[in-house]
């Protein structure tokens, strides 16, 4: 069986055979997720712990995560299904996984260091890979690099290293997002400052109208009441001559 052991501190990843049974011995019945002591390994594995992660069977079909059996079982999968990806939107699929329990016939245990031992492993904890994409968002830079707000975070940006043949070397950086610039600052006080601008003219419109309105509505009132007086005199004009 091959181990496929990573160690996430340096990003190093080495895949080792092993054809002991009795090293092998110490992952069987046991599920993903599970936390073993490496010591059986060897005395190089001495202190180390490992977390079972996942793994492959010798004709490929992969351990899916829940599933509590050795075998293989066929699964109706769909989107953010683990051991699927739909091709069309809705797309359901029954696919043939293996169960999440560790036993002799896998070809491929996949493996995470979580504590480190005593000895460093050759090609796995003494050398460092570093990351090929680093965050591009400015906060994540902040929080990964510990800066304080006063520090330009354009300095600390991940920067990876493009060399072609006959050519200059240079590095390739991400545009950062989200990054407070004077001209950022800019853009947002002008924004501030029209959204004020429309509300001071929206309340000088809306007292000008009111005004406009109150000054309709008294002429119309005074012109009702003239209407009134006038039918009254009218009225009362009437009235008398009927009387003569």
């Amino acid at each position: 069986m091959k181990l496929n052991i990573s160690f996430p501190a340096t990003g190093c990843q080495k895949l080792i055979e092993v054809d002991d049974e009795r090293k092998l011995r110490t992952f069987y019945e046991k599920r993903m997720a599970t936390e073993v002591a490496a010591d059986p390994l060897g005395d190089e594995w001495k202190g180390y712990m490992v977390r079972i992660s996942g793994g492959n069977d010798k004709q490929g079909f992969p351990m899916k995560q829940g599933v509590l059996t050795h075998g293989r079982v066929r699964l109706l999968l769909a989107k953010g299904h683990s051991c699927y990806r739909p091709r069309r939107t809705g797309e359901r699929k029954r696919k043939s996984v293996r169960g999440c329990i560790v036993d002799a016939n896998l070809s491929v245990l996949n493996l995470v260091i979580i504590k480190k031992g005593e000895k460093d492993i050759p090609g796995l904890t003494d050398s460092t890979v570093p990351r090929r994409l680093g965050p591009k968002r400015a906060s994540k830079i902040r929080k990964l690099f510990n800066l304080a707000k006063e520090d330009d975070v354009r300095q600390y940006v991940v920067r990876r290293p493009l060399t072609k043949e006959g050519k200059k070397p240079r590095t390739k950086a991400p545009r950062i997002q989200r990054l407070v610039t004077p001209r950022v600052l800019q853009h947002k006080r002008r924004r501030i400052a029209l959204k004020k601008q429309r509300t001071q003219k929206n309340k000088e419109e809306a007292s000008e109208y009111a005004k406009l309105l109150a000054k309709r509505m008294k002429e119309a009132k005074e012109k009702r009441q003239e209407q009134i007086a006038k039918r009254r005199r009218l009225s009362s004009l009437r009235a008398s001559t009927s009387k003569i």
